[in-house]
């Protein structure tokens, strides 16, 4: 299995930045994409940023210019830099891998319990 842990997250003011970090462990033979979703309260929970195991990355339109997702790849770890910071990004954030187990070597998509990210106005 693969384990996600999700850190960062936090109480902040509109126009501030955070960064969450999100470390896989476990039995790993290889992570491809990683990602960061976002649920809030009232609303289904929606994809904010991905990248590749290469850095090819992809932002929903309403984080576009203010978040930015990287990797590292020996650490196997995601981060999401969130700047810019708006009330209507008040969500809880949740990490994703699409990994490989090392034992198994199946595919399957992984999740992280989730880190709380509040904007106040």
């Amino acid at each position: 299995q693969v384990q996600l842990v999700e850190s960062g997250g936090g109480l902040v003011q509109a126009g501030g930045s955070l960064r969450l970090s999100c470390a896989a462990s476990g039995s790993i033979f290889r992570i491809n994409a990683m990602g960061w979703y976002r649920q809030a309260p009232g609303k289904q929970r929606e994809l904010v940023a991905d990248i590749t195991s290469g850095g090819s990355t992809y932002y929903a339109d309403s984080v576009m210019g203010r978040f930015t997702i990287s990797r590292d790849n020996a650490k196997n770890t995601v981060y999401l830099q969130m700047n810019s910071l708006k009330p209507e990004d008040t969500a809880v954030y949740y990490c994703n891998a699409d990994a490989i187990d090392r034992r198994s070597y199946r595919q399957a998509r992984y999740w992280g319990q989730g880190t709380q990210v509040t904007v106040s106005s």
